[in-house]
């Protein structure tokens, strides 16, 4: 993630962007050094306070923003989430084992009882090579991305 870089190029201490997550220094700090992973509803805040694109902060993409962004969209969330697994011929069940978790756990992230968690967000987003500002229903464009990955 691009946490520290971003942070640095808008001249802001880690204190600084604590405040805006309304989370403790040193959680933040856990974050920007991959301690810890940034719960995703905190980095949808970070992404929509710097206007950036998902894509850019979680490394997949060299794009800072897309034309038609918008904030995130839980109803559009929702339907990409099951939809993309499903034009991908996965079940659920097979889905659960590519990220190493039950079946019960999916269909609670599909049917919004729960937030998905950030490990597994990235993971689907890199199993689908879909874009994260899609799949969150922030942008119609673009649907694929070739994720970098390190």
């Amino acid at each position: 993630m691009r946490l520290k870089e971003i942070r640095l190029e808008n001249n802001l201490k880690q204190e600084d962007i604590a405040k805006i997550l309304n989370v403790k220094r040193n959680t933040y700090s856990m974050w920007e050094l991959e301690h810890d992973k940034m719960p995703l509803k905190k980095l949808i805040t970070f992404s929509e306070y710097f206007n950036l694109s998902l894509d850019y902060i979680l490394g997949f993409s060299n794009i800072k923003q897309y034309d038609n962004s918008t904030s995130f969209n839980k109803e559009k969330y929702l339907t990409r989430l099951k939809g993309i697994r499903k034009e991908n011929k996965k079940t659920q069940a097979k889905l659960a084992e590519l990220l190493s978790t039950t079946n019960s756990v999916i269909s609670r992230y599909e049917h919004g009882e729960t937030f998905i968690l950030t490990i597994f967000f990235i993971e689907y987003c890199k199993i689908f090579k879909v874009s994260a500002d899609y799949l969150l229903g922030k942008t119609d464009y673009p649907k694929h991305i070739i994720i970098k990955t390190n």
